[in-house]
């Protein structure tokens, strides 16, 4: 497996993983879908810190961080998102991702790495535990998607 920085090139790819997440599940609580547009702008504002996992020209997913909240206050805190394909779960390509995004993120100064869980996701919740995340808040019905009310569960990890 490969980790390296996202390139234009890996938009289809990832817009056919992403996009059924966003289309499909409870997983993000957005319902906008991303566009080769929009996603060209974000791999071009996070650069290194916009990773995709590849095993044999196949991607397998992705991982990037920005900014949690505006304001120079924030500067040293980020949050994540990480999205799999569904045949690459369970089979350490989350981990990889992640270690190499934290490490990215130490090196542009981030102390905190923050991420926003769904509730109604408790395997991505045990995945950052595994990874040395602590539950640092649960934020009950903020999220509403398919009709039904979702919990937020905030998990940080200090690097």
């Amino acid at each position: 497996m490969i980790i390296r920085p996202a390139t234009p090139e890996d938009i289809p790819a990832i817009l056919a993983i992403w996009n059924p997440i966003i289309r499909d599940t409870t997983v993000t609580f957005t319902t906008v879908e991303k566009t080769p547009r929009s996603l060209a702008a974000d791999i071009a504002a996070r650069g290194p810190a916009f990773l995709v996992a590849e095993r044999a020209g196949v991607l397998l997913g992705l991982a990037t961080c920005g900014p949690f909240r505006g304001g120079p206050g924030y500067a040293h805190s980020a949050e994540h998102t990480i999205i799999l394909a569904a045949a690459a779960r369970g089979q350490g390509t989350g981990r990889a991702l992640m270690s190499r995004l934290e490490t990215v993120a130490r090196d542009a100064d981030i102390h905190a790495l923050i991420g926003g869980v769904s509730g109604a996701n408790p395997g991505a919740i045990a995945f950052h535990e595994a990874l040395g995340f602590a539950r640092v808040g649960h934020l009950p019905q903020v999220g509403r998607k398919f009709g039904q009310w979702l919990d937020l569960v905030l998990v940080q990890k200090i690097l």
